[in-house]
């Protein structure tokens, strides 16, 4: 039991964290170097080409509860409702886990800062450095360390939390403020 325990814990950490920072890392050289990604232009075009009216509703929603504030005002809450059920070390988990995504995100937005694309005129402008992407980071922390915390029921929160990580993901590139 303990063996399956610990290979399950190692490919969590290989995906969950070895693997996205290593993308990371990569992505962080290119920036830095002044290159993209080969097709992030052609991508971000081909995606705006497809643009209507009810994809501008769906992905400004997930944009917006992907935002700064929902996603404090949900990590407060979780964090609030682990402390009042007395979970303290998985309160501390969790709050130390979102809010040092942020202060990661922060840091790198400060040192790499790659300006916003500027192909077209965006229903959502932003002004800040556009990587790396504070509400993706802050949306896939949340539901990692939430997955994590329900670990027992993963099914329950991976799933859904995967598709509202990359709702959030992808709306930023299809409001034109991502590569």
């Amino acid at each position: 039991m303990l063996r399956a325990h610990g290979r399950r814990l190692l490919w969590l950490l290989l995906l969950g964290v070895v693997v996205p920072w290593g993308i990371f890392l990569k992505a962080s050289s290119e920036i830095e170097e002044g290159e993209g990604f080969y097709g992030d232009t052609q991508v971000l075009h081909w995606v705006h080409a497809h643009a209507t009216a009810t994809l501008d509703v769906l992905n400004l929603a997930f944009t917006r509860i992907g935002g700064p504030v929902p996603m404090v005002a949900i990590s407060l809450g979780i964090t609030g409702l682990l402390v009042w059920r007395k979970q303290r070390r998985h309160a501390w988990f969790f709050g130390v886990a979102v809010t040092g995504a942020a202060a990661l995100n922060l840091l790198a937005k400060a040192l790499l800062g790659r300006p916003r694309p500027a192909f077209w005129v965006s229903i959502a402008p932003e002004t800040s450095s556009s990587f790396p992407s504070g509400h993706a980071m802050g949306s896939a922390a949340l539901v990692l360390a939430l997955g994590f915390l329900l670990a027992r029921r993963r099914w329950r929160v991976w799933l859904p939390g995967a598709f509202f990580v990359f709702g959030v993901g992808f709306s930023r590139v299809y409001l034109g403020v991502h590569y």
